[in-house]
């Protein structure tokens, strides 16, 4: 991308992927590796100058996985909006949606992807 990151953005990014939560670690074994019809992920990357669960930058798709403290959030609204103007699209999933149903999580994930994807 050769936008620069701020050492501290970098740091914390590293400590969140070290502190994931379980939501975050059942979806992170099920893309990592292009596992997910050859899709490759990134987690805890930083983007428009915010941190994201989860990148594909090959479909400019962004997936966060979210706890209760998001329901509502007008922060996240901006984020978003923010994220589609640089021309990413931002899919959200609730923690608990992630642990009890990761293979639709995926579907939706493939869904939204596939079409957007390009290659290089």
């Amino acid at each position: 991308m050769g936008q620069r990151v701020p050492r501290r953005h970098l740091e914390f990014a590293r400590q969140m992927r070290a502190e994931a939560t379980k939501a975050e670690n059942i979806l992170w074994q099920a893309v990592r590796n292009r596992q997910l019809e050859g899709l490759k992920f990134k987690r805890q990357q930083v983007i428009a100058g915010v941190i994201v669960d989860f990148v594909c930058f090959e479909a400019r798709l962004i997936v966060e996985v979210d706890g209760g403290q998001h329901s509502g959030s007008t922060r996240d609204v901006v984020r978003d909006d923010r994220f589609a103007a640089a021309g990413y699209l931002t899919l959200r999933f609730w923690n608990d949606e992630v642990e009890r149903n990761i293979d639709g999580v995926c579907a939706t994930i493939l869904a939204e992807a596939l079409p957007r994807r390009h290659d290089g």
